[in-house]
């Protein structure tokens, strides 16, 4: 059986997860009365809510005699790491394009990674039966993209297909038959080589990593040279070529559908998983005892924003999860960064906290979100930026991102007023179809920490916007932060509707009658510029006397709902968010007045 390995790449909701789906439902590989749920392969809960892929996800289909391995990729630029590793292990790329949007700037990244490392892709236009639909414009529009990124003329002689994976066709013509997907098929077998395999015993590059509560961790890589099979003695080798391990292959899996299917042997080129290395890791070469040589990887691109992660030390600490202490928190950060190469998590000056460098704000949050999930609780500080220092003249260089905003015309003059007081620099302005323009901006990373929220308030929440890490640019020196104080809770209790009610008028709160609250947390947003220290537990004070209408129930305005990622982007330096699997509370990081006054006097003398 012929083999081909291909990766789907797009941006974020160019709709890649619903082609598997329609390729995999087409292959014959379900029965015919098999339940599958949509979105197949978005198997992790939180990709479910939120309709995003996170983790870079392995299937496999045959079509005529042509046993096809298909990879999912994420589409969100912080998760740019899968990418990045998941295309050292195909040989080919169907690049998915949306027919009303055109090449965002994930589209861009994807396709400059593809083609570094050589690969010929497929473009598919997708979402053909949009109303705004505008097939021609964004063929040329993905051209210029392939010329802008240095293609060669192999490369720029990329095929095109046009269809709709939500309808379930794909066709070489717009007007041509709308039948199934076997266009695709047909054109995967046709374009893309058969995978290039070396001689010599067996060396495969590892690319992901998960646990199996029942195999141990399993390897997934291409099978680059020799064959495995189970019971075989095998080492790794790191990537300087230092031996990691050895140990025997206890099951070699191969993909077929959604499942892992053990197999007697594993050839060269094919994308098997491997169970029995326990110390083995991504990047490390799995050999035959016999070979020396790593095979190289391709370098990762590095972190961009960093967060402090520490144990939570407030009163209310281990009431809701189950993990709290400094260790187990280490352990699973650094287990964490074993699977994912584009986390650094180094020990901070302080033992009880780390620093987590990632490659934005949404992987972090997943990151954080999903251990609170598992019962653990911390305390993590406000979003950073990862700054490097210019060899040439000494001066610091911070990271500047690519912005692009699809906002109605109407709210243009806003988002561009709002993002240059952040020092954004406007580099493109063009209409985008439907009485909506395209701004593009280079931005720094600073300037954006927060911004999201910002911007869906001020074009009610029509504005789209993506980001995409730029380049690294000399310091611009300060960029205003948020400006409004907040109210901090003066002791420890519950809160009360009526103290609430009389606080209203300060500004609106982040907590509802019955909350447990503690001295330093903060219960609301001040409307001035100061912080201000308040009781919300302060009952009404009762008399003999009673009038007409005075003890009707109080009516309150509903509380600011705060989810993770409005949390931080809310939280000021001095400040952190309080994650348990039940709430998400912000909190001052000195909880007592007294503290805090100190060390704003320290940093005023400092200054």
């Amino acid at each position: 059986m012929t083999l081909r390995n291909i990766a789907i790449i797009a941006h974020v909701d160019h709709g890649k997860t619903t082609l598997i789906d329609r390729l995999l439902a087409q292959s014959g590989i379900f029965r015919d009365n098999q339940r599958v749920a949509e979105r197949a392969m978005d198997s992790n809960d939180l990709e479910r809510e939120r309709g995003i892929t996170i983790l870079a996800k392995v299937t496999a289909i045959d079509w005529h005699g042509t046993r096809i391995n298909i990879v999912d990729t994420p589409g969100h630029a912080d998760f740019g790491g899968e990418v990045e590793r998941i295309l050292n292990m195909v040989d080919g790329a169907v690049l998915l394009v949306d027919a009303s949007e055109g090449p965002m700037p994930q589209t861009k990244f994807v396709l400059s990674k593809a083609l570094q490392i050589g690969l010929k892709p497929i473009v598919a236009v997708n979402k053909i039966d949009k109303h705004d639909e505008r097939h021609e414009e964004v063929v040329n529009e993905v051209f210029d993209l392939f010329a802008a990124l240095d293609a060669t003329d192999e490369q720029l002689d990329f095929p095109i297909l046009y269809g709709s994976a939500k309808e379930g066709w794909m066709s070489s013509e717009v007007g041509g038959e709308r039948t199934d997907m076997s266009a695709l098929f047909d054109l995967i077998v046709d374009h893309v080589a058969p995978p290039e395999t070396e001689p010599g015993p067996l060396r495969i590059l590892t690319t992901t990593l998960e646990a199996d509560p029942y195999l141990g961790r399993i390897l997934t890589g291409r099978i680059t040279s020799g064959e495995v099979k189970p019971n075989m003695p095998v080492k790794a080798l790191s990537l300087d070529g230092k031996q990691v391990e050895t140990a025997r292959i206890s099951k070699v899996l191969a993909f077929r559908g959604l499942e892992r299917v053990p197999v007697a042997s594993g050839s060269a080129g094919d994308i098997v998983a491997l169970a029995g290395l326990t110390k083995a890791t991504v990047s490390d070469t799995i050999c035959a005892p016999e070979v020396t040589q790593p095979i190289p990887a391709h370098p990762i691109d590095p972190p961009t924003l960093a967060m402090t992660f520490r144990i939570n030390d407030g009163p209310l600490a281990g009431r809701e999860g189950s993990k709290v202490q400094c260790r187990v928190i280490r352990e699973r950060l650094f287990r964490e960064a074993e699977g994912n190469v584009a986390l650094k998590i180094t020990v901070g000056a302080d033992a009880d906290a780390f620093e987590v460098a990632g490659r934005g704000e949404l992987q972090l949050a997943i990151l954080i979100e999903t251990m609170r999930r598992e019962g653990f609780e911390m305390c993590v500080g406000r979003p950073r930026v990862v700054m490097q220092t210019d060899e040439a003249t000494g001066k610091q260089l911070e990271p500047v991102e690519e912005v692009t905003v699809d906002v109605d015309e109407e709210f243009a003059s806003t988002v561009v007023k709002k993002l240059s007081e952040r020092r954004a620099e406007l580099i493109d302005m063009r209409p985008s179809g439907s009485g909506r323009q395209r701004l593009i901006f280079h931005a720094p990373t600073r300037g954006l920490i927060g911004y999201h929220g910002e911007l869906l308030s001020d074009t009610r929440g029509t504005a789209i916007m993506n980001r995409m890490f730029h380049d690294y640019t000399p310091h611009v020196g300060a960029i205003p932060s948020r400006r409004t104080g907040v109210l901090i809770s003066n002791s420890d209790g519950d809160a009360v509707a009526y103290a609430l009610w009389n606080l209203e008028d300060r500004g609106p709160m982040f907590v509802t009658p019955g909350t447990k609250v503690y001295e330093g947390m903060i219960v609301g947003e001040h409307t001035r510029g100061n912080d201000l220290e308040v009781n919300v537990m302060k009952g009404k004070k009762l008399s003999n006397v009673r009038a007409s209408g005075k003890d009707d129930a109080v009516a309150l305005t509903p509380p600011v709902k705060m989810t993770l990622e409005k949390a931080l982007a809310f939280i000021s330096d001095e400040e952190l968010v309080e994650v348990t699997p039940d709430s998400i509370r912000m909190r001052k990081a000195e909880l007592n007045p007294h503290d805090r006054k100190r060390s704003e006097k320290r940093k005023a003398e400092v200054a």
